[in-house]
This record gives C-alpha cells, structure tokens and sequence, in this order.
C-alpha cells in the first residue's frame, strides 16, 4: 500500500471535501481519502498496482482542485 499527500490551492468551501473525498473514494485502487480543509491538503492510501499517484493527482485536477505538490511515500 502506497500513501500520498496532495497540495492543493487554499479550498474556499466545505462542500469542496466531500466532493473531492467521495470521487477518490469511488475511484479504484484508492483505499481512503481524507481532505484536511483549514491545510488544503489530501492524504491517500491506494494500491499502486491499481492506480498511480498521478492518476489520483489528475481526477483531483479534472474535479477543478490544481494540486501544487505531491508528495509519495
């Protein structure tokens, strides 16, 4: 199991965190999102035989979120 965290631009509302959190939980391959608003941040685990971190990265993007930085481990 892979883990990621994303850095996303400053989020403006809440609803922003469901939206983002229920998308990447939905998407295969990722076995949990959580979106720490006041930090604009998503922490990721997922399968990296089942998903890329820059494919999580891209579904973040296409949802209208820019992510500034990723970081792997």
């Amino acid at each position: 199991m892979s883990k990621a965290v994303y850095q996303l631009e400053p989020l403006t509302c809440p609803s922003c965190i469901k939206k983002i959190e229920t998308t990447l939980s939905k998407t295969a391959g990722v076995e949990s999102a959580k979106l720490m608003f006041n930090s604009s941040k998503v922490r990721t685990e997922f399968d990296e035989n089942e998903i890329k971190a820059d494919k999580i990265e891209e579904t973040i993007t296409k949802l209208g979120y820019p992510v500034l930085s990723v970081k792997v481990s």
